[in-house]
């Protein structure tokens, strides 16, 4: 979480360099309608700005892997995506599919209604679950902030610290929810500091990136993640 650290440190000196941007950044394609040229693109993109990872979809991971061979570029996928009403099982099973065939970061979507009925034990028994099944892998848990209040948002940040996983994450971007600074300021205290905060959702901006690193996000994941750095060479 260094350059994160530093993008808060640096809130009235220099402005950050584009390394120490691209490396809190998953470059992201998680469009229904994506193919193989598009992660293709993704891969060449993250390879040449230094992104800290390509998230795509499940069934792009091996490609993916083998278009960063030999990179720093991590590969991420997501889990139960986006709805994460999927069965105890068959989400262990995915997690685990996923990681065999070469995924690093697991994106997993959080049992979105135990959150909302307040049924937490069920909850961290899923998400542990998960974890302990995949140990190999960094598991970013996503709470679908839109869907809660303060109270539980905070809640669901401190069970899914108890499952073991190693960040928490604002939204889909499929829901109603949006990253917002009081949202990751929020989660950023309920986990403390040495725990990951990502965030996601609506991020289209190096403005917007700036205000959440500077809020406590440790990692960003943005679609938008081309535009961000060309706006932040152009300064």
């Amino acid at each position: 979480m260094t350059d994160a650290r530093s993008l808060r440190r640096s809130e009235r000196g220099p402005f950050p360099d584009s390394g120490s941007v691209a490396r809190l950044i998953d470059h992201t394609c998680l469009r229904p309608d994506a193919g193989s040229a598009e992660i293709d693109r993704l891969c060449s993109e993250a390879r040449r700005y230094g992104f800290y990872s390509v998230c795509v979809a499940p069934k792009f991971v091996e490609r993916a892997r083998g278009r960063l061979q030999g990179s720093d570029v991590r590969v991420c996928t997501v889990v139960d995506f986006p709805l994460g009403f999927g069965s105890g099982k068959s989400r262990v099973y995915a997690a685990m599919d996923a990681v065999n065939r070469g995924a690093h970061e697991l994106d997993v979507v959080a049992p979105a209604g135990a959150f909302a009925e307040g049924k937490w034990k069920l909850a961290y028994e899923d998400i542990a679950a998960i974890v302990m099944s995949t140990p190999q892998a960094t598991h970013k848990v996503i709470l679908e902030t839109g869907y809660l209040p303060d109270s539980r948002k905070v809640r669901a940040a401190k069970t899914v610290v108890q499952a073991g996983a190693a960040f928490v994450k604002t939204c889909t971007g499929f829901g109603p929810g949006r990253a917002t600074t009081g949202d990751v300021s929020l989660l950023r205290n309920a986990v403390g500091e040495e725990l990951g905060v990502k965030a996601s959702g609506g991020i289209r901006t190096l403005s917007c990136l700036m205000r959440l690193a500077k809020a406590g996000a440790s990692r960003i994941g943005t679609s938008s993640a081309l535009s961000i750095i060309e706006e932040l060479s152009a300064r």
